[in-house]
């Protein structure tokens, strides 16, 4: 039997082969897997001594010779492809141990050119394990360093592999190398700065960790990270404390982050089941946290906070007083880690670059049912030349800070969504109603009751969509709001216009819709 061996990832190579060639298998090799064998004592043949080419254009053209690839794809069964081999004096390969160069390696480093990522785009590697693959009646291909266990115990047991682990490694190998040129094509399409939708589309995510389970019990579920750099994002944060993340602490501590990631001053954002409950803007992170909390003290419960500047000793003191799921921020002072991970389930992360911005050519996908919709992220709030005072009353300096505040908010706020706000704090969200004049009413409902009958009194109401009717802004009157921010386009704006008029309400035009589905 003979083996191919020539891999970047040199994880337990030696012993493996050690293991080989003590079952009587002959080892080829190439370059420095050849140079690490024979240093270590295993008996290896370079694999120019088998094809009689030399190695040549720095390594380029190594195995890709009918020597190799005739070897490994010869059907043992198959009588012409066995006279063929004897006629052109080429023996059987039996084993392919491959992994490809380290492209991934190359393009996560620093300041990378583009022809240092081309030099590590493996072409003899690939081509190898897919002729292994393709004709894994015969070979054992072998990719992942993880399965050589699994190789040699069989060997040792039976005499050979097992046709349905080779089966197994055959899928492995396919999955390895659709991978890896899934990023060669990621790569290149960012260089280009090609921002097209491609009429194929590919994608390729690494495993992070398997769930216990999904949204229910019921359901299985794993975590998948992009490939490359992600700063800012949920897989860059350091768990500190409690149990690994689940299926929903992962999706809506993701939709927190992405509203905080909208404001620069101190904030804290609390969220629950994708949505936002509590927001909060202040001087200092102990007061924002302290605006988030009041926004909303019952929906907390079993929440998701999120801080944009350190956690102070005050805060988390504050924090432990309740019950929550998990806790972001990018740094923690000593004693407020301390504390907050004295209770063993509370999930403690630190995202040190959580305020970095999502890439504005990143995309957001949802999977339907036997399709993928795929769009831009919705990276803005709104452009300024659009923003448009439309009513007689002007909005004061202060009632502009709380529109653009309350329009960050419902940006995150599942549609038809209202938030209402007042002085850099939510006071009260309408989220995911089947229309609008509904979730306003839920958005003053809950003022009222979780902070006081008056709490809407002056406050700013933002919409993320238009009103097709004024009963919202008639409604928005009877709870004593101050100003109105909606992007507008209804053909019955002026109706909401007029009615915003005759109340004494100010109303802003942003002519930016921010549905969230």
């Amino acid at each position: 039997m003979r083996a191919l061996v020539s891999v970047s990832d040199k994880t337990g190579i030696v012993d493996f082969c050690k293991e080989l060639a003590g079952l009587g298998v002959e080892i080829v090799s190439t370059g420095g897997t050849y140079s690490k064998l024979r240093e270590e004592g295993v008996p290896a043949m370079e694999v120019s001594e088998l094809t009689g080419f030399p190695e040549c254009l720095d390594g380029r053209v190594k195995t890709l010779h009918p020597a190799v690839h005739a070897g490994i794809l010869a059907m043992r069964d198959n009588a012409e492809h066995q006279r063929q081999l004897a006629e052109l004096a080429i023996d059987v390969i039996d084993f392919v141990v491959v992994n490809l160069y380290p492209f991934k390696a190359t393009i996560m480093k620093e300041g990378v050119t583009m022809a240092e990522a081309v030099e590590n785009i493996d072409i003899g590697g690939p081509t190898m394990l897919r002729s292994a693959a393709k004709n894994y009646q015969d070979v054992t291909v072998v990719t992942d360093p993880a399965d050589y266990g699994l190789v040699l115990d069989e060997l040792k047991e039976n005499g050979r592999t097992l046709r349905e682990t080779r089966l197994y490694l055959m899928q492995k190998v396919f999955a390895h190398t659709a991978h890896y040129d899934t990023m060669i094509a990621d790569y290149l399409k960012k260089e280009r700065g090609d921002q097209d939708f491609a009429e194929t589309l590919t994608l390729t995510f690494e495993k992070v960790q398997d769930m216990r389970y999904g949204e229910n019990p019921q359901q299985k579920a794993a975590f998948y990270r992009q490939v490359g750099r992600q700063k800012g994002s949920l897989v860059e944060a350091a768990q500190w404390n409690g149990k690994e993340l689940s299926f929903n602490n992962i999706n809506d501590t993701n939709g927190a982050l992405e509203l905080l990631k909208e404001f620069s001053e101190p904030t804290v954002v609390a969220c629950k089941h994708g949505n936002p409950c509590g927001v909060g803007s202040g001087s200092d992170i102990t007061e924002a946290w302290r605006k988030a909390f009041a926004a909303d003290k019952t929906s907390i419960f079993g929440g998701i906070v999120v801080a944009n500047r350190e956690v102070t000793r005050a805060m988390a003191e504050e924090m432990n007083s309740i019950f929550l799921e998990v806790t972001v921020a990018p740094s923690y002072e000593k004693e407020a880690r301390e504390l907050l991970c004295s209770k063993k389930n509370i999930r403690v992360l630190e995202l040190k670059d959580i305020q970095m911005p999502q890439d504005e050519k990143a995309l957001d996908m949802k999977k339907v049912n036997g399709g993928l919709i795929v769009q831009t992220i919705d990276s803005r709030l709104y452009e300024e030349a659009d923003w448009k005072v439309v009513t007689n009353v002007q909005p004061t300096v202060a009632q502009m800070a709380d529109m653009v505040f309350g329009m960050k908010v419902v940006k995150y706020v599942k549609s038809n969504g209202i938030a209402v706000v007042k002085g850099g704090q939510s006071i009260g969200i309408g989220p995911g109603q089947v229309n609008r004049i509904w979730a306003a009413r839920q958005s003053f409902d809950h003022a009222a009751e979780l902070i006081g009958e008056q709490a809407t009194e002056g406050a700013i109401l933002a919409s993320d969509a238009y009103f097709p009717f004024s009963d919202t802004v008639e409604a928005a009157h009877e709870a004593g709001i101050a100003a109105i921010i909606q992007p507008g386009g209804s053909i019955n704006d002026q109706l909401s216009i007029d009615k915003c008029n005759e109340y004494g309400i100010a109303m802003v035009f942003t002519g930016m819709r921010h549905f969230r589905h």
